[in-house]
This record gives C-alpha cells, sequence and structure tokens, in this order.
C-alpha cells in the first residue's frame, strides 16, 4: 500500500497544534505528537526535523489560516475597524489553539520567532491598511498606525487569552454585561474614530 506523504504530514500537524497549544513548546514532546497522530516519531522528524522548527511550522500554518479567513486590505471608517476586531474575534472563538500558540510563543522566550520576515510582512500590511485610512482622515490618526492596529488585535484576543479575568470583572452583575463581541466592536470604534474638529 502506497504511503499517503501529504495526508501523513496534515496528521502530524493537526496532532502538532493540539500539543503545543496544550502544553507549549517546552512541555510537548515529539513521541506525544507522533503517537497523538498515530504516525512513527521518526517519520516526524524526517519532515519537520526537531520540535522548534515544527513548532514554527504550526505556528505559520494557523497564521495563514487567519490572514486567509479575515483579510485586512483598506479599512473606510471606524465600523470598518470594529467590524475587523469583530471578525477577528470570531476567528479566536471558533480557533482558540491561535492565541495558546502565541502565547507560548511569547513564553517560550525564543532568541528569534521562527520565519520572523514573513510574519512581519504579514502584520506590516494590516499596519499599511490603517496607515492608509489615517491618511485619507477615515479613522483617528491620534495614535501612530501600528499601535492602533496591534490595540485593535489586543482587544480582540485578549478575551480569550484571558477569559478568566474577563469572568471575575463581569462577576457582579453578569447578566447586565454586554456582549464581549458587542463591546470590543463599539471599544474598537471608539478608538478608530476621529476627534470632532
Amino acid at each position: 500500500m502506497a504511503w499517503n506523504t501529504e495526508e501523513t504530514k496534515r496528521k502530524l500537524k493537526q496532532a502538532a497544534v493540539a500539543e503545543f497549544a496544550t502544553f507549549g513548546l517546552g512541555g510537548t514532546t515529539m513521541e506525544r505528537i507522533a503517537r497523538r497522530a498515530g504516525v512513527n516519531k521518526e517519520r516526524l522528524y524526517n519532515y519537520f526535523g526537531d520540535k522548534t522548527r515544527l513548532f514554527a511550522t504550526v505556528l505559520a500554518d494557523e497564521l495563514n489560516k487567519v490572514a486567509a479567513a479575515v483579510p485586512l486590505d483598506h479599512l473606510d471608517g471606524p465600523e470598518a475597524v470594529a467590524e475587523y476586531a469583530g471578525a477577528v474575534y470570531d476567528y479566536h472563538a471558533a480557533h482558540p489553539e491561535l492565541t495558546r500558540l502565541l502565547l507560548w510563543e511569547g513564553l517560550a522566550d525564543l532568541p528569534e520567532v521562527p520565519d520572523e520576515a514573513t510574519r512581519t510582512h504579514y502584520y506590516r500590511t494590516k499596519v499599511a491598511a490603517f496607515a492608509t485610512a489615517q491618511r485619507a482622515g477615515l479613522i483617528s490618526d491620534d495614535l501612530p498606525a501600528a499601535d492602533l492596529a496591534f490595540l485593535t488585535l489586543a482587544l480582540a484576543g485578549w478575551w480569550y487569552a484571558v477569559p478568566q479575568m474577563a469572568r471575575m470583572m463581569h462577576a457582579d452583575k453578569p447578566a447586565d454585561a454586554e456582549t464581549p463581541k458587542a463591546a470590543l466592536m463599539r471599544a474598537a470604534a471608539r478608538l478608530a474614530s476621529p476627534a470632532p474638529r
């Protein structure tokens, strides 16, 4: 029977995402990833190299998925920033492993971020969309475009990074609390709204 290399790689990457999201780079073992995938550990090493390279591969794949699912080409005002923040929030809700992978990457304190040039380009295209909208007077220019883009992503992702904090902060009146997505969209729109002239 012929070996399906692409299907094997897919299974290994899927297992790696689950393991890395749960245990981080330091707590994950190649043996456990291979076992979860039902594939020989040697095949895992042959396809992806060491654990750090595998982590970089799966994180790059997950970032490519969010880039394709939540594109940002242009912004035509504060409501567009709010919609973008809401779409990022929805993506994190459906794919909580992305937030975990990014948090684990930060905690790993790697000497350099894997594939940093590609990832920098990915984020700089988002910054460029904010900068273009600022130059056109469509959104606030009170903050540099990079800061505004970062804060928008942070607002959207932080609910999934520390859900326990959100729960505790709403403990007194959970029934009256605005839905997280609505609150973040309103905050993103305000952050991006130009000051009245």
